[in-house]
């Protein structure tokens, strides 16, 4: 990235860009620009580095033992909702280690995280008022192929390929991936910092020492990248039709508390690995010139439901607050609402899924516009969830095959705009047992 090639670029532009390249040289560059959001700053030697630490440091033993329980380190809105860090990079892995695997590279993982761990604090550090994320989320995940080179895959995880079937789609667009690294932070060299560092990229990370790494153990077979964030979308997407503050391309805010479970829901309570959840991560494809080819209490009606107006949600979603408006009464209603109004809603739909008491069986986790995707507009979307068939029996609830119904298809929701470019399914164990786990 050579000087005379980003003059023409906004600071966050070039950020986005770095991100989604990757590498030493990208961080570097990214470093640079990010510190000269106000003035122009010479990088600190390594020496001064150590000294005064360029974000602020972590401490083991503030962090949660589940790997999943951000909650508590995201930054909120005004609405008590949680905001989702802006940078996000997926990385899929292939498992080079010993089978089963050795003490000795289950202390390299394990020493490799916790650096990571050191040199970042967790999320916003547990600061209830913070606007900005200045540090790092993360999580391993285990993919079944890697349970099954080792001997037995536990019950709460489901095949890639099993999933796809089950809410009919294609299984080729399994990921084929033996584990992932999910990397997220509202700063761009934080994340790429952290990958460095993993990979043998870095001698010194933050000021703390690289002393283990993923090399020999794992190596990169993937990388997905995405950005999230109010205005974001209508800034980086050629859709002039996207709200300008819009935190996601199809328009609408999303993370409502009420369409959020506890993460004590999406926990692991019993088995080998309780205290871990499972990820489901998502590449999807969104049609938004057809999209936005709708009148706006349209979109309104099919991402929410028929009884939601525009001036009750806003341009983005903002008038609802902290809550979506779906009740139980939308979900009953949807049969109605499908010969009175002639189409359904996408939340009203999802909400069919929920459990006895009306809570959500999965926890959006991380999500962006992505920015790895070179041809039309797609999504990144990372999920938590007790067990995949959690999952699956949300996914399914958008199929319009669910319903005895006969409306448009571009009328069911929002699922006849979106386009499955891959899925992977994952268990997250406890922090305890994450460095290399064995049934």
């Amino acid at each position: 990235m050579a000087p005379n090639r980003d003059r023409g670029l906004s600071r966050r532009d070039f950020v986005t860009a770095a991100v989604a390249i990757g590498g030493t040289s990208a961080l570097t560059a990214c470093m640079q620009r990010e510190r000269t959001k106000t003035e122009k700053t010479a990088i600190p030697t390594e020496q001064e580095q150590s000294a005064s630490p360029e974000f602020p440091r972590g401490d083991l033993e503030t962090i949660p033992t589940g790997q999943h329980r951000w909650g508590s380190f995201l930054v909120r809105d005004a609405h008590g909702n949680t905001v989702p860090p802006q940078q996000l990079v997926t990385i899929g892995l292939e498992y080079e280690g010993s089978v089963p695997p050795t003490d000795a590279e289950r202390e390299q993982v394990e020493r490799a995280l916790e650096t990571l761990e050191r040199a970042f604090q967790w999320g916003t550090g547990g600061n209830a008022g913070a606007v900005f994320n200045r540090g790092l989320l993360f999580m391993l995940g285990y993919a079944p192929r890697y349970f099954e080179a080792m001997g037995q895959t536990p019950d709460s995880l489901t095949t890639p390929e099993g999933v796809l079937d089950a809410v009919g789609e294609d299984p080729a667009k399994a990921d084929s991936y033996d584990a992932i690294v999910l990397l997220t932070s509202d700063i761009g060299s934080i994340v790429l910092s952290a990958e460095e560092a993993l990979f043998g990229g870095l001698d010194e990370v933050n000021g703390v020492p690289v002393e283990a790494t993923f090399e020999g153990v794992f190596s990169k077979a993937g990388r997905h990248t995405g950005l999230v964030g109010k205005g974001i979308p209508a800034d980086e997407l050629d859709e002039d039709r996207i709200p300008e503050d819009a935190p996601l391309s199809m328009g609408f805010k999303s993370g409502f508390r009420d369409n959020l479970p506890k993460e004590d829901a999406v926990t692991l309570s019993s088995g080998p690995f309780a205290g871990g959840t499972t990820i489901a991560s998502s590449t999807l494809g969104i049609d938004l010139d057809r999209w936005y080819d709708q009148q706006s209490d349209e979109r309104v009606a099919e991402m929410f439901c028929p009884a939601h107006s525009t001036d009750d949600v806003g341009p983005t979603g903002e008038k609802l607050g902290s809550d979506s408006g779906i009740t139980e009464e939308d979900v009953d209603r949807i049969d109605a609402d499908a010969k009175s109004h002639g189409c359904v809603g996408h939340t009203q739909k999802v909400a069919l899924a929920r459990d006895d008491e009306f809570e959500p069986r999965i926890l959006r986790r991380t999500e962006g516009v992505a920015t790895s995707q070179h041809h039309g507009t797609a999504f990144q979307f990372n999920a938590v969830q007790r067990t995949m068939e959690d999952f699956i029996e949300t996914r399914k609830a958008m199929n319009p095959d669910e319903y005895d119904f006969d409306i448009p298809a571009e009328n069911h929701g929002i699922v006849d705009y979106l386009e499955t470019i891959r899925r992977g399914s994952y268990l997250a164990p406890p922090r305890e047992k994450r460095a290399l786990p064995v049934v």
